[in-house]
């Protein structure tokens, strides 16, 4: 044990001379470190695997842990394993933050059975960083204490205690600065990670869960944010793949996982005497982390076996890389035995079946309910405050798609330039009109991104009960539609009706239509991208639904001639509606033949075009019904569309699968 950490000589106290804890010892002697004691019995934990392609599918039952038992007290309590060990599992099982089913085996703590609610009044920092970068360290804080402190809490006490957590973690220099972006530089990477520690420890949680804390992290930074943890007098409880001595030494309590079964579990700094006595030998200056790993990986060049040990228990090194999943897997189960057989697990055993007499309830039920600290209202007013500031910071999209527009709608209004009232205005004002519904169908799919980009945090904060899905939606909905869907349709309306001609009427009538058809557009994208996890998908599914739409809506082919069999595909083409509303809107009352032009087309045995010398017949032969009704009958097929598209996003993004 290194001079300087007394919280490991506190952790040895509550232990025998083996360092073990003793069967007489209470839930209360357990948690007198001011943290709790989680203690989970016999955890074993089962997913479907689907294996084939398509119709040759076949579902597997995968073992992921197994009888899985063990006690962790205030301190850092480490979860140790290779790749695909189940430590990621185990932790998330403790969370309560993992799917139930296939799940069984008991968790309580302080002797008592898991809230309902644990995931809320607990901490958990995901292993991927999840803070909005476009907000200060102070910003996210204060949105974390918003959100989870409840509302009896004043406004000075949340900032006090906002304040007391960035002096804590050492962030006051970096307080007032930008967390970064892909786009803009912010603070360094463990700063970032302190951030999202800060966010979780602002309801001073007993129990804090940590998943691979040192990701994307150089050694040093790694070391000091471990080394922050140990200060905290809390039950931490984090799984770590690799880590460096300095690390090491600073925990409490290690369990070490291969294969889904546990090969030892107590205090860390006892892990190397319990291998030697099962004859695996540490070299000297070699990483204990590392000779754990190699053990398990049955590195011969980094382990000793005794001759003893190796024909008692025929463990032998790897002999080529073909046999490591079946070896892996057997040497695994045979460590586990020698576990299962040695003091500590007897030990630990019975303290657990003294803890847990008469206080056993399922797991399941731990995962079913999620309480918030505050009302709709205020959540909704956070999140909306929180959205529009992430809006204003990272302005390149709004800024970006505003100048298309402009762009757009003056090219499109040269293009179109001083319409005329002839049978060449009439073609062009409809190839106007179908530019202008096309456009707004496609300028849509950047919303896509709306939920996909902030997935990860979306899970996280409503698990964490920050906020109900109703509160994140709406807000979403008012940060989108009103800066990227209004203002964009009010600038290329206002562009393009008056370089079009005097001919053009109506200007409000079509400023509505054009919002009405971005509004629908945009809610089937949303419709279409939540629940998603890439980008590329969600917009290949939009454009395609597009180029159908786009060939019902009026221009590519006359509807009424389409097979009654294919022609009810009409009914559900946003382009079609807001295409007949600006034509009605346009060419009723129009005449586009004069005397002249009359004469010229009977001259050249054009009587095609005589046929549709009014708007109104050209409309009749469309099939749109140019009275004042059909002209709101299809604003009116917009906003229902509209209205069941969002339901549809609202009802993906509630029912989306929240754990992992």
């Amino acid at each position: 044990m290194a001079e300087g950490q007394p919280h490991l000589s506190i952790q040895m106290s509550d232990s025998n001379t083996n360092g073990i804890p003793s069967k007489t010892q209470s839930s209360r002697d357990l948690a007198g470190r001011g943290g709790s004691v989680l203690t989970f019995h016999n955890i074993s934990y089962h997913v479907k695997m689907k294996t084939g392609f398509l119709c040759c599918q076949k579902t597997a039952d995968k073992e992921v842990l197994r009888d899985v038992n063990g006690i962790m007290r205030p301190g850092l309590n480490a979860i140790l394993g290779p790749t695909g060990s189940g430590k990621s599992s185990l932790l998330d099982i403790l969370a309560a933050r993992k799917d139930p089913h296939g799940l069984y085996g008991d968790i309580l703590i302080n002797g008592a059975p898991q809230p309902a609610n644990f995931k809320c009044t607990s901490g958990y920092v995901v292993q991927d960083d999840v803070v909005m970068g476009t907000l200060t360290v102070r910003e996210n804080l204060k949105f974390s204490a918003a959100l989870r402190l409840p509302k009896s809490v004043k406004e000075q006490e949340k900032n006090e205690r906002v304040n007391q957590i960035i002096k804590e973690l050492g962030l006051s220099k970096v307080a007032d600065s930008k967390v970064g972006t892909q786009f803009t530089r912010g603070v360094s990477g463990g700063e970032r990670k302190r951030t999202n520690i800060g966010m979780e420890l602002i309801t001073d949680p007993a129990i804090l869960f940590l998943d691979e804390p040192t990701t994307g992290l150089d050694a040093s930074t790694a070391n000091a944010v471990l080394l922050l943890m140990a200060k905290q007098g809390k039950t931490i409880i984090f799984s770590i793949h690799q880590p460096r001595y300095s690390i090491f030494r600073l925990f409490d309590n290690l369990t070490l996982l291969a294969a889904g079964r546990v090969l030892y579990h107590g205090p860390a700094q006892h892990a190397i005497e319990y291998f030697q006595s099962i004859g695996y030998e540490c070299e000297p200056y070699n990483n204990p982390a590392d000779f754990f790993l190699d053990i398990i990986n049955g590195d011969s060049t980094a382990v000793t076996v005794s001759k003893t040990d190796e024909t008692n228990t025929g463990m032998k090194p790897r002999a080529s890389t073909e046999e490591c999943t079946e070896y892996d897997k057997t040497l695994a189960e045979k460590l586990a035995e020698k576990y299962s057989n040695s003091a500590y697990y007897q030990e630990t055993k019975a303290a657990l079946e003294n803890i847990s007499f008469g206080n056993k309830k399922k797991t399941k039920a731990a995962f079913r309910q999620i309480t918030y600290a505050n009302s709709f209202l205020h959540q909704l007013k956070w999140v909306s405050k929180r959205t529009f500031k992430n809006l204003v910071g990272n302005p390149q999209a709004s800024i970006a798609q505003l100048c298309v527009t402009a762009f757009l709608g003056l090219v499109v209004g040269a293009i179109f330039f001083g319409l005329k009232e002839d049978s060449a205005g009439l073609q062009n004002r409809v190839g106007a009109m179908f530019f202008l519904t096309t456009n707004q169908c496609f300028s849509s799919i950047s919303a896509i991104e709306l939920f996909v980009v902030e997935k990860k945090i979306f899970i996280h904060e409503y698990i964490s009960g920050y906020y109900r899905t109703s509160a994140y939606f709406i807000s979403k909905l008012m940060a989108d539609l009103i800066p990227m869907r209004t203002i964009p349709s009010i600038i290329f309306t206002c562009i393009i009706y008056f370089m079009l001609g005097k001919y053009v009427e109506a200007f409000f009538t079509m400023m509505f239509t054009l919002m009405m058809v971005s509004y629908t557009a945009t809610s089937m994208a949303l419709a279409i991208a939540a629940g998603q996890s890439v980008v590329a998908v969600a917009n290949l599914l939009m454009t395609i639904t597009f180029v159908f739409m786009i060939i019902f809506s009026g221009l590519l082919v006359n509807l009424t001639s389409i097979m009654s069999w294919l022609s009810w595909l009409k009914y559900f083409s946003i382009p079609r509606y807001g295409m007949a509303a600006l034509q009605i809107n346009e060419l009723t009352g129009l005449n586009f033949c004069s005397s002249s032009n009359i004469t010229s087309l009977i001259s050249n045995d054009n009587y095609q075009q005589i046929r549709w010398c009014t708007g109104d017949e050209y409309l009749k032969n469309q099939g749109i019904d140019a009275s004042s009704w059909g002209l709101w009958q299809n604003h009116l097929a917009l906003a229902c569309t509209t209205v069941i598209f969002l339901i549809i996003a609202y009802l993906k993004l509630h029912f989306m699968k929240k754990f992992s």
